[in-house]
């Protein structure tokens, strides 16, 4: 199972990545590549990219606060929408462990991205991770 997740991931990155450069939202992507007929054979990559759009804005601003020095839109592309995905998980999907979500994004960016996109995601996700830690649960 846990390769059909990673595939999943990837593929909810590859259509967050398309979405955002043509400056369409998450779910506006998805919509798309539905429409298109892009084989979506997993239900996780629809529920990471529709979990992405739901709760962006709050994901977003985890993200700069953890993102010391760095704004949103001068991170890589690659970069950004790997912690978008790697945040959703650590806060909203309950059945993923933090390590998992954590190493699953390093994966992809470590495949997909530059020689320093490694450390910059796990100190950001670290961050993210320590921070939801120290919050009280609901």
């Amino acid at each position: 199972m846990a390769g059909s997740r990673s595939k999943a991931r990837k593929r909810a990155l590859d259509i967050l990545y398309a979405g955002e450069l043509r400056n369409e939202t998450p779910s506006a992507s998805l919509d798309r590549w539905i429409q298109e007929g892009e084989p979506l054979s997993n239900p996780y990559t629809v529920e990471l990219v529709k979990g992405v759009a739901e709760h962006l804005q709050e994901i977003d601003r985890e993200i700069r606060e953890a993102a010391e020095g760095w704004t949103l839109e001068r991170m890589p592309v690659v970069d950004r929408n790997v912690l978008r995905l790697g945040v959703y998980e650590l806060l909203w999907a309950e059945d993923v462990p933090d390590g998992v979500a954590v190493s699953e994004a390093l994966a992809l960016v470590q495949e997909l991205s530059t020689d320093d996109s490694p450390s910059f995601v796990n100190g950001v996700l670290g961050a993210i991770q320590r921070s939801k830690a120290g919050k009280p649960t609901p």
